[in-house]
């Protein structure tokens, strides 16, 4: 019998530098931080916190969405190897996309445009400071 899951609960994806993702992650998509690692806590808040990993975990919509940064330096994401391919995040309307173009513009991240997915889906494709392959999802025009 299948598990009867209803939803996601949270995605966690592995980086090399928290301080740049965390710049990327909070000026394009400005989530809400539900639990952020504090090297000067002190040593019982860092216990508590342990599942972090020197990291950052934010909330939106039905789920939690982290960055691990435990990378090696040189790492790079390759979307053609075993694990993750890409990312998605969902938006309402179409407008919604016309508007992320103009925040990943004004930041001066590069991006494929709006584009057709299928009938009645258009995406807009771009990458995180690791190569991570993102897309924000909503209605066709």
């Amino acid at each position: 019998m299948p598990i009867a899951v209803t939803d996601y609960h949270h995605v966690r994806i592995t980086v090399r530098d928290i301080d740049a993702s965390r710049a990327f992650y909070d000026s394009v998509f400005g989530f809400e931080v539900a639990y952020a690692w504090d090297p000067e806590a002190d040593e019982e808040t860092k216990k508590a916190l342990w599942f972090l990993f020197g990291g950052v975990i934010y909330t939106f919509g039905g789920g939690l969405f982290g960055l691990r940064p435990v990378a090696p330096g040189q790492d790079t994401f390759d979307e053609d190897r075993t694990g993750l391919d890409h990312l998605s995040f969902g938006v309402e309307t179409h407008q919604d996309l016309t508007d992320a173009i103009a925040t990943l513009d004004t930041l001066g991240i590069a991006h494929g445009g709006i584009k057709s997915a299928g009938p009645g889906l258009a995406i807009v494709e771009f990458r995180d400071p690791d190569n991570i392959a993102l897309e924000i999802s909503g209605p066709a025009e």
